[in-house]
Protein backbone atom coordinates (compact mmCIF):
# COMPACT_ATOMS: atom_id res chain seq x y z
CA UNK A 1 0.00 0.00 0.00
CA UNK A 2 1.36 3.18 -1.19
CA UNK A 3 1.14 6.03 1.66
CA UNK A 4 -0.24 9.46 -0.06
CA UNK A 5 2.50 11.78 0.92
CA UNK A 6 4.91 8.48 -0.97
CA UNK A 7 5.27 9.18 -5.00
CA UNK A 8 5.05 6.80 -7.09
CA UNK A 9 8.47 5.77 -9.42
CA UNK A 10 6.37 7.81 -12.46
CA UNK A 11 5.50 10.52 -10.42
CA UNK A 12 8.94 11.16 -9.53
CA UNK A 13 10.22 11.01 -12.99
CA UNK A 14 7.22 13.39 -13.68
CA UNK A 15 8.52 15.55 -10.90
CA UNK A 16 11.90 15.58 -12.31
CA UNK A 17 11.23 16.28 -15.33
CA UNK A 18 9.22 19.33 -14.31
CA UNK A 19 12.68 20.62 -12.59
CA UNK A 20 15.11 19.86 -14.91
CA UNK A 21 12.65 21.64 -17.71
CA UNK A 22 12.92 25.01 -15.74
CA UNK A 23 16.84 24.01 -15.52
CA UNK A 24 17.08 24.23 -19.23
CA UNK A 25 14.83 27.16 -19.85
CA UNK A 26 16.97 29.35 -17.09
CA UNK A 27 20.07 28.00 -18.93
CA UNK A 28 18.50 28.33 -22.29
CA UNK A 29 17.27 31.69 -22.66
CA UNK A 30 18.54 32.93 -19.02
CA UNK A 31 17.08 33.40 -15.51
CA UNK A 32 15.01 36.81 -17.14
CA UNK A 33 13.61 35.39 -20.23
CA UNK A 34 13.02 32.60 -17.85
CA UNK A 35 10.57 33.60 -15.06
CA UNK A 36 9.69 36.85 -16.81
CA UNK A 37 8.49 35.77 -20.41
CA UNK A 38 8.62 32.08 -20.61
CA UNK A 39 6.23 30.85 -17.75
CA UNK A 40 5.15 31.22 -14.38
CA UNK A 41 5.82 27.38 -14.45
CA UNK A 42 2.24 26.60 -13.05
CA UNK A 43 2.65 22.76 -13.37
CA UNK A 44 5.45 23.26 -10.66
CA UNK A 45 3.42 22.74 -7.13
CA UNK A 46 6.31 24.34 -4.89
CA UNK A 47 5.38 26.94 -2.60
CA UNK A 48 9.10 28.00 -2.24
CA UNK A 49 10.07 27.62 -6.02
CA UNK A 50 7.14 30.23 -6.50
CA UNK A 51 7.90 32.77 -3.55
CA UNK A 52 11.55 32.89 -5.01
CA UNK A 53 10.37 33.57 -8.16
CA UNK A 54 7.83 35.81 -7.49
CA UNK A 55 10.63 37.96 -5.05
CA UNK A 56 13.68 37.78 -8.17
CA UNK A 57 10.70 39.13 -10.70
CA UNK A 58 10.40 41.90 -7.81
CA UNK A 59 14.05 42.28 -7.89
CA UNK A 60 14.71 42.95 -11.64
CA UNK A 61 12.19 45.70 -11.45
CA UNK A 62 13.58 47.10 -8.68
CA UNK A 63 17.14 47.16 -10.51
CA UNK A 64 15.92 48.18 -13.51
CA UNK A 65 14.42 50.94 -11.73
CA UNK A 66 17.60 52.15 -9.79
CA UNK A 67 19.52 52.00 -12.91
CA UNK A 68 17.50 54.13 -14.34
CA UNK A 69 17.37 56.45 -11.53
CA UNK A 70 21.20 56.53 -11.18
CA UNK A 71 21.19 57.54 -15.37
CA UNK A 72 19.10 59.86 -14.76
CA UNK A 73 20.89 61.38 -11.33
CA UNK A 74 24.13 61.54 -13.72
CA UNK A 75 22.40 63.32 -16.26
CA UNK A 76 21.47 65.78 -14.67
CA UNK A 77 24.88 66.52 -12.77
CA UNK A 78 26.24 66.83 -16.46
CA UNK A 79 23.56 69.38 -17.01
CA UNK A 80 24.67 71.46 -14.53
CA UNK A 81 28.27 71.53 -15.13
CA UNK A 82 27.20 72.77 -18.51
CA UNK A 83 25.23 75.48 -16.82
Amino acid sequence: MIQKNKMTEEQLRDELDKWEMVRYRMDDGGVEYCFRYYSSFSEIKDEEFHSKRRKLLNLMVEMEQLVADRITEVEDKIIELDE
